[in-house]
Order: structure tokens, then sequence, then C-alpha cells
């Protein structure tokens, strides 16, 4: 069963500032408390990104797009330690009409229908404190 679950928040920096580090594809570890390590190999469409989770896990995306123009990151994450088949994720970075950036950090995931709503709550959680994480480090930039 294929779910999209979408996290948008507006943050205390400019778009500019949120798409350098979100088209850098790094510092997951710093952001998202579940994240304890992130190295990523190369660079751009077709890097990979390697964490572990807290409590044991690995995990492995590939970036498949870095849209410069429209701000836009997508990756798959074909190894995780979640119940899910398929996992897509999309991150957009928009310009509010006060200039400051809307992150709209989307998922796409196949899952048992009985793991379902867990696996979206997680996703919804823990993207969300990782948007939080994300602007906490941006401002002791």
């Amino acid at each position: 069963m294929l779910t999209k679950q979408p996290i948008a928040k507006k943050l205390n920096a400019s778009a500019d500032v949120v798409w350098e580090a979100i088209r850098n594809i790094g510092r997951l570890d710093v952001w998202f408390p579940i994240i304890e390590t992130c190295r990523v190999e190369g660079k751009g469409a077709g890097a990979l990104r390697y964490m572990t989770v807290a409590g044991g896990g690995e995990i492995e995306d590939t970036i498949e797009e870095v849209d410069e123009i429209s701000m836009r990151l997508t990756y798959l994450r074909p190894l995780s330690p979640f119940p899910v088949t398929y996992y897509k994720g999309t991150v957009e970075v928009f310009t509010s009409y006060d200039g400051l950036a809307v992150v709209v950090w989307t998922i796409d995931f196949e899952s048992e229908p009985e793991d379902t709503a867990s696996v979206a709550e997680l996703v919804r959680s823990a993207i969300s404190d990782g948007i939080d994480g994300m602007e906490k480090d941006l401002r002791s930039a």
C-alpha cells in the first residue's frame, strides 16, 4: 500500500540558506535525534548516504535528484530498519512571502497495511524533529 506523508514547516532562515544545507545531503546525524552517524560518498545525483540509527539499524539512501532551480532533493532508501518495502523522500524549499524558507519534506512509502499507521507516525515525527534540528543547526552556524 503506497502512502504519502508530507511534513511542512516554515523556518526562521532564508530559503537560500536552507537549500544550501539540504543540497549538501549530510549533517542528518546533527539534525535528526534518531540518527547517530551519517556518512556521504559522492556529490549530487548518484551520491550515497549511509546512516546508523539510535537503538540499532542501518539506513542507506541513494540521491536521485538535486534540482538547483526548483530547490528540490529526491532520494530513495533501499535499506532501512523500518517495515517498508519502498521509501522515497522528496525535500523541497520554497520562499515565503516574507523571504523565509518553507520546507516541504514528503515521504512516499509502501508497507503492509497493518504497519502503515505506525510507519506514517514514525516518519512524521522523525522528519518534524529533523527539520527542527536543521533550523537549530542553522541558527548556531
